[in-house]
């Protein structure tokens, strides 16, 4: 079964965007014919006028937390960056949304909190609302389906860029229901917000039962089997171990200096997923032009899986193995410096606490699985589409 983007829904007629409008999309902002939005909105009628880029830039040019500037398309729209030097870059200015009648919002999320799309999203929806102007998502997929939910929305004092509102690590929502939630919680009227909704997505499909094409919407979200594990691999940005930045496999294949990745591999079962002890040489980013050691971390059955669980069993296995050698990140991360990079992807200081302490990540683990139970129940008002299978 194929299913119908937002996009595709608007190429097709069956929903129209009327007035001034602008583009906040990216590289994986096509429709089924692997048409880019600009073209596509532009060939259906719709009048953009300025485009808007996320983090990585609208033509995901730009490697994680590279600051992206202003430029210009071929045919002399501006495009305004949502990702600069300071927090303050991260909204739409009221200057860059003048003469808009509608901010058409067409991102490719891949279903984990510290993906910075949908915050993008909500900001701009925000910022939309308060200038006058509506916002339009046309909803896509959330590529690991909708119906399993990991890790505890963060604790007070924990939001950030890689979650700015309280979610699950792993949150089953599609960017068309994150958006719903953000207007509800800021109090935004109904009429400020549509989503497009897709025609024939439930919550039991992931990306390969749409029949749509993958289009990497981030320079290292290369494949599916990279969202797969990402909702844990992420976590590896907040140590100084590689999360294969500078690979052709980045999150599934990682490690470090001097790791052994075939005691990792023994020490962490996992269900469904096999880990593969392997060497390899980042070409940029941390350990590069060094041999490490590490694993890949190969999915055999993506409805078993749980890339959260498996991926802090996996951080603590290696502080167990390298000792003295682990380190957490120290480095300023996504506009904060106060607080821990792996306490700001984790939602709390939890993790790093029993890591560092050796005292085992159970009781860490079993906390975890409960908040996510909880946000199950959270987030239900927000859904709009069914679950089938």
């Amino acid at each position: 079964m194929t299913v119908v983007t937002g996009l595709d829904r608007v190429v097709a007629g069956e929903a129209s965007i009327e007035g001034r409008a602008g583009l906040l999309a990216h590289p994986a902002s096509v429709d089924r014919r692997l048409v880019h939005a600009r073209r596509a909105l532009a060939d259906a009628g719709v009048d953009v006028v300025a485009i808007f880029g996320p983090e990585h830039g609208y033509g995901g040019e730009a490697q994680d937390m590279i600051e992206v500037g202003d430029l210009r398309d071929p045919e002399g729209l501006p495009i305004y960056s949502l990702y600069g030097k300071t927090e303050a870059t991260l909204s739409p200015t009221p200057a860059q949304l003048e003469g808009l009648d509608v901010l058409v919002v067409d991102l490719q999320d891949v279903g984990s909190r510290y993906y910075t799309y949908v915050w993008t999203a909500g900001l701009a929806l925000v910022a939309a609302a308060r200038a006058g102007v509506r916002t339009v998502v046309l909803d896509r997929p959330n590529p690991l389906g909708g119906r399993h939910v990991e890790g505890a929305p963060q604790r007070p004092g924990h939001r950030s860029f890689v979650g700015l509102y309280d979610v699950a690590v792993r949150h089953g929502m599609t960017i068309g229901e994150i958006a719903t939630m953000v207007r509800e919680l800021e109090g935004i009227d109904e009429a400020a917000l549509e989503v497009v909704e897709m025609r024939g997505w439930d919550r039991a499909m992931t990306f390969e039962h749409t029949g749509l094409p993958w289009v990497l919407p981030s320079p290292n979200m290369p494949t599916l089997d990279t969202a797969r594990v990402y909702p844990g691999g992420c976590l590896l940005e907040g140590t100084a171990l590689s999360e294969g930045r500078g690979l052709t496999r980045p999150f599934e294949i990682w490690g470090a200096a001097g790791l052994d990745g075939v005691a990792l591999a023994q020490r962490v079962p996992l269900d469904g997923a096999t880990l593969r002890p392997t060497t390899f040489t980042p070409t940029f980013h941390k350990h590069a032009g060094a041999i490490c050691g590490g694993v890949q971390v190969h999915v055999t059955d993506p409805d078993a899986f749980r890339p959260y669980e498996a991926y802090l069993r996996l951080i603590a296995a290696s502080r167990d193995l390298l000792g003295d050698r682990f380190e957490w990140r120290h480095a300023p991360y996504e506009f904060v410096a106060d607080i821990p990079a792996i306490d700001l992807l984790t939602g709390g200081p939890e993790l790093r606490d029993a890591v560092d302490r050796g005292t085992g990540i159970d009781a860490v683990v079993a906390a975890e699985r409960a908040g996510g139970e909880a946000f199950e129940a959270t987030r239900r008002p927000w859904l709009r589409y069914p679950e089938q299978g």
